[in-house]
């Protein structure tokens, strides 16, 4: 892991790194506690590692309860370079606007693809991450994500062990996921928009009711996914906290 730039402001310090073609932000306090649990940030398909939302939500964690997040781009995404399967993807989203035919084959063929992808590329940030000093491998790990991040999120949670909470927003839902659901039992939030017509709720149902997780809950707001409050930021420092512990860093 290679960090080529350091920035601070309101305690949080930011570092941009590399890991071979990943490329990745972590955010931290800067007077980071050893125990601190670690916060995984997966972002919404056809934005990047430090979309503004994602960048508010890890600043509220890290300045509200002493966590660390990171985020990477998923393949394809941000700062990383395209193949001739994203181009591929990139010209059918444009060729579906253009016709008004449906995205959501698109998004879901797609989007198998980049956790496909993306799932090696996260356990090997992990790695990365608990060889850090101050993070190490005591550290809990924790993962949030919406659209393409709870896709990537969902087969990433599925196989890795390390990660024991996960908050999930609004998804195209389907089997793949449907099945990688059945085999997380660790703590899940699931957030779903109720009115949102790309985005079928029913699915979303199926999917918060196959997983196999004795402590889950479900949050369900109006309207469309990105007229929600984003991945709500207090809902997610009181699920993290609940299960991976607490380093107040404020009053809040």
């Amino acid at each position: 892991m290679h960090f080529s730039s350091e920035t601070s402001s309101n305690g949080v310090v930011e570092r941009n790194f590399t890991l071979g073609d990943i490329t990745g932000v972590l955010w931290s306090p800067a007077l980071p506690s050893g125990d601190a649990p670690l916060i995984l940030s997966g972002h919404t398909g056809g934005i990047h590692k430090k979309a503004p939302g994602l960048v508010t939500n890890a600043h509220h964690l890290v300045s509200t309860c002493g966590f660390t997040v990171a985020a990477i781009d998923a393949p394809g995404h941000g700062d990383r370079r395209r193949d001739s399967e994203d181009e591929a993807a990139r010209a059918a989203f444009a060729r579906a606007r253009e016709t008004g035919a449906p995205i959501g084959p698109i998004i879901i063929d797609y989007n198998t693809s980049l956790a496909e992808r993306a799932v090696p590329e996260w356990q090997a940030t992990i790695d990365a991450l608990q060889a850090l000093p101050d993070i190490g491998t005591q550290a809990p790990i924790g993962y949030g994500g919406m659209t393409l991040g709870v896709a990537i999120g969902l087969m990433l949670t599925a196989v890795e062990p390390r990660i024991t909470a996960a908050a999930f927003g609004p998804v195209f839902a389907y089997e793949a996921l449907t099945e990688a659901a059945k085999q997380i039992t660790i703590p899940v939030e699931f957030t779903i928009a109720w009115d949102d017509e790309g985005i079928d709720r029913e699915p979303s149902l199926a999917l918060f009711d196959a997983c196999a997780s004795l402590d889950k809950s479900l949050h369900i707001y109006p309207g469309r996914h990105n007229q929600m409050r984003g991945f709500d930021a207090d809902a997610g420092v009181r699920f993290f906290t609940r299960h991976l512990g607490h380093t107040s860093t404020s009053s809040a």
